[in-house]
């Protein structure tokens, strides 16, 4: 089976930088678009920045400027660069990914693409 596993949450101070990691692991043919989300107490999980395998990205606007999403595909690992932070930047940080595995079903090697979630990571902005 195929993981993704984030590191670099923790606490940091209004105007400071936090750096995320995701690496993907398992039986992984390709990965497609790389993705990072967030969900705040109470609220419900949104996107924050995505890319794609040919590194074209996307931001939510509440972030742009801010953060920016980049990938290392030999290591199968996607980053989010945080700076400015901000207090309502403070959520669950979660990584996503397509990965595009290979399946035999009834003896035919067969790919199939999977959305991978990570475990989460969080991220607290004090004022």
């Amino acid at each position: 089976q195929v993981q993704l596993v984030e590191s670099g949450g923790g606490l940091v101070q209004a105007g400071g930088s936090l750096r995320l990691s995701c690496a993907a692991s398992g039986s992984i043919f390709s990965i497609n678009t790389m993705g990072w989300y967030r969900q705040a107490p109470g609220k419900q999980r949104e996107l924050v920045a995505t890319i794609t395998s040919g590194g074209s990205t996307h931001y939510a606007d509440s972030v742009k400027g801010r953060f920016a999403i980049s990938r290392d595909n030999a290591k199968n690992t996607v980053y989010l660069q945080m700076n400015s932070l901000k207090p309502e930047d403070t959520a669950v940080y979660y990584c996503n990914a397509n990965i595009v595995v290979l399946r035999t079903i009834d003896l035919v090697p067969r790919y199939r693409e999977l959305e991978v979630w990570g475990q989460g990571t969080l991220v607290t902005v004090s004022p």
